[in-house]
């Protein structure tokens, strides 16, 4: 079955199961496109109150009028803010008070030897990738503790846990959001919140199609080679051989930030294509 076979396939159950996500309110940081947008979507679809975040006017309207083409009863909003800056925090919070659920998506990578990785370049990456679910967090999770329910989700990766040697800072921001979570979580003893970490493997973000595409016109070959090359050389592991796509990434979160996912707590979860050789 190719992925949008799977896609349509993950609809139809979707539809089929009530998450129970009705009234409830979301907050995605940095979801103008890629797995955030997708993310947004698919509460969107479940009927949570969606709001979208990016940098830009442009980028954050065109991801609301994106979803409402898609679903026109969507209940979405957009909200322009920096997530990366203590500033754009107080923006958001500002305006959206109290959420049920908050998707700590906000990231940035960049391929780069270690030697060449500047203090500067360590200090950004550790801002926008880790110091703003810290911040959102700890504005939106004691109001979900006193309200007894809520969702905290980090969006990590699989280079969490095989830290990239191309991009060692990325992967240790990565492994950082894990650290946090798990320890956020142990903050919900006795509660009806719950704090975990996704883990994405190579997924077919709006960077990777750029990049398939630039290298398929470097080397002359088509994007399906590209990608099959990619597995074989870069991620032989990945037991899918394929990038996941965005969708397949967002049902995951999507039931991690219901109600029926009410015991998945502290967790890592995985969603990495079999990227990572382990059994636990």
């Amino acid at each position: 079955m190719n992925a949008l076979g799977y896609i349509a396939v993950l609809n139809h159950l979707r539809k089929d199961m009530d998450l129970k996500l009705e009234n409830k309110s979301a907050l995605i940081s940095g979801s103008t496109t890629g797995i955030g947008l997708a993310i947004a979507q698919t509460l969107a679809q479940e009927g949570a109150s969606v709001i979208v975040n990016g940098r830009t006017e442009q980028r954050v309207t065109q991801a609301v009028d994106k979803i409402k083409r898609t679903n026109p009863d969507a209940k979405v909003t957009g909200i322009v803010a920096d997530l990366a800056t203590k500033a754009g925090i107080e923006q958001i919070v500002t305006q959206v008070p109290q959420v049920d659920i908050l998707i700590n998506n906000l990231g940035i990578y960049e391929p780069k030897g270690f030697f060449e990785i500047t203090d500067e370049d360590w200090l950004h990456i550790l801002e926008v990738n880790l110091l703003s679910g810290v911040r959102l967090s700890r504005k939106y999770l004691q109001k979900m503790l006193e309200q007894n329910w809520g969702r905290v989700i980090f969006i990590s990766s699989e280079s969490g846990f095989q830290i990239p040697v191309e991009m060692i800072h990325y992967g240790v921001t990565k492994t950082a959001q894990i650290s946090l979570a798990r320890g956020l979580a142990e903050m919900t003893v006795g509660t009806a919140v719950t704090v975990n970490s996704v883990l994405p493997g190579p997924t077919r973000s709006e960077g990777v199609e750029e990049f398939i595409t630039q290298m398929g016109k470097e080397k002359g070959i088509s994007a399906s080679e590209v990608e099959a090359e990619f597995f074989q050389k870069v991620r032989p592991s990945s037991l899918i051989q394929r990038f996941a796509t965005n969708e397949e990434v967002a049902t995951l979160v999507a039931y991690l930030s219901s109600p029926l996912a009410s015991a998945t707590n502290g967790a890592a979860v995985r969603v990495d294509g079999g990227v990572i050789r382990s059994i636990i």
